[in-house]
């Protein structure tokens, strides 16, 4: 998904949707000027609602068509639609290879799933939106844990906090899904709701 320049997306949409832009530099910047990041002047509803969509898309890295599927899947599936939608986005393959530690972004965690890095339940998955359920075992190739860009993992594995729903063994360099995806996210950078209020207005 082309998004052009990482921190200037982020300044216009208010958010640091990429992980390289949670800095304290992105605040300071706004501080500075004496105004929060984002879009100057007063929004619609409509307005705040379609920023809202676009901080989510940017946050998982999720172009326009799969996100209005996800959502349109959330919505016609049973329970609460932003729980729904937000097991949904949790549970792509990509986001779980970032949740493990195992790649610092999701753009890195969707580059090694595209290069045939990671394998699920033994056999290699290229594709970033694959939905990871509970049970699936989650593991690096093994002609790929020599490569340069696992170079660091052991050390930066060390401080690493896991989501309770993934048992990591970082010795192996294995991921399992051991339960459903959380909802309850510490780190979330949109209203779920107002995402759906903006599909379903």
């Amino acid at each position: 998904m082309q998004i052009g320049p990482r921190y200037k997306k982020a300044r216009y949409l208010g958010a640091p949707v990429f992980r390289k832009t949670q800095t304290q530099k992105f605040a300071m910047r706004g501080e500075k000027k004496g105004r929060t990041p984002g879009r100057r002047g007063a929004k619609s509803e409509y307005g705040r609602q379609m920023l809202e969509k676009q901080k989510a898309r940017f946050s998982y890295g999720v172009n326009g068509r799969q996100f209005t599927n996800y959502v349109m899947l959330a919505l016609s599936s049973p329970g609460d639609n932003a729980k729904n939608l937000l097991r949904f986005l949790e549970s792509r393959l990509d986001n779980v290879v970032v949740r493990a530690g195992f790649a610092p972004t999701r753009s890195a965690a969707r580059q090694m799933v595209s290069h045939g890095h990671i394998t699920v339940n033994g056999r290699v998955v290229k594709v970033p939106s694959f939905e990871a359920r509970t049970g699936d075992m989650i593991a690096i190739r093994e002609g790929s844990k020599s490569k340069a860009i696992f170079g660091k993992l052991d050390e930066e594995l060390k401080a690493f906090k896991w989501p309770s729903w993934l048992s990591v063994d970082a010795a192996k360099r294995e991921i399992k899904i051991s339960a459903e995806p959380s909802t309850d996210l510490s780190d979330l950078l949109f209203d779920v709701r107002q995402v759906l209020e903006f599909y379903t207005r």
